[in-house]
């Protein structure tokens, strides 16, 4: 068979493309929060980690922020969902991994969503979310600020807190004024859901009331600490203490998502 070289050049372009494109994928992180670009200052990557981390502890839910420069030039929600399938973000046979993938200098960004929480972050919600959460903040140059808060979201809607029609429904009857105000609300409600979780499963453990274990819990945490606020010596708070990312589980991604720029 007579062999074109024109055919032979095709291929080997298509093959030469396809091994760049493999090698453009960073190697797997070894934490939720990654931060290729120097964007988030140390305190504030150690407030998102932690965060993430313990949730995680406390549903096995995956969500991993990615910062990188650029994508090369590929589409910033497919790159999203390779990525997030690369590194196996999520657990296997759950497929409960979220990623938000943020390309500063392509001024892009994407929420992918893992197999098993798509009936949950809905591509209207994962858009909604880059819409009035992300893409002001980072107009502003407020990234951590904007992290933070779509990444409160997006727990609250996965730990059932709210579903996705009802975030849209009220974002949408809300003031622009007000969203900082609903923001505020959301942090209050899942660091009150998440406390009661930990007070409730120490008060079971000792077999005490709920509100001696509180009082409990309190002095410990003043006695080690210095403060009232942070429960972190479990493995369900959003401020986890010594708590540590153990590697993702193996979760695999669809098309389930959003992506927009800023």
């Amino acid at each position: 068979m007579k062999i074109n070289h024109k055919t032979v050049l095709i291929l080997l372009c298509c093959l030469f493309s396809t091994m760049l494109f493999a090698a453009d994928f960073p190697e797997r992180s070894s934490t939720l929060v990654t931060d290729y670009t120097n964007t988030l200052d140390a305190g504030s990557l150690q407030t998102l980690e932690q965060q993430l981390v313990a949730f995680n502890d406390s549903t096995s839910t995956q969500i991993a922020i990615v910062i990188m420069a650029s994508t090369g030039g590929y589409e910033i929600k497919d790159y999203a969902a390779q990525l997030g399938e690369k590194w196996g973000i999520g657990q296997k046979g759950k497929n409960n991994g979220v990623i938000l993938l943020i390309a500063k200098d392509d001024h892009k960004m994407a929420i992918q969503v893992g197999y098993g929480l798509e009936p949950l972050l809905t591509d209207a919600l994962s858009k909604r979310i880059i819409e009035q959460v992300l893409k002001p903040a980072f107009r502003e140059d407020r990234y951590f600020e904007g992290l933070q808060s779509a990444a409160q979201v997006i727990m609250s809607v996965c730990a059932g807190e709210f579903t996705a029609d009802q975030y849209i429904k009220k974002t949408r009857e809300q003031k622009p004024k007000d969203a900082s105000m609903l923001l505020l609300l959301l942090v209050f409600v899942i660091v009150f859901w998440v406390m009661k979780r930990k007070v409730s499963r120490y008060a079971r453990g000792n077999n005490i009331p709920f509100w001696t274990a509180l009082l409990l819990m309190n002095a410990a945490s003043n006695r080690s600490r210095g403060s009232y606020s942070n429960f972190s010596s479990g493995s369900g708070g959003f401020d986890s203490g010594g708590s540590s990312f153990g590697g993702f589980g193996g979760g695999s991604f669809g098309g389930g998502g959003a992506s927009g720029s800023w």
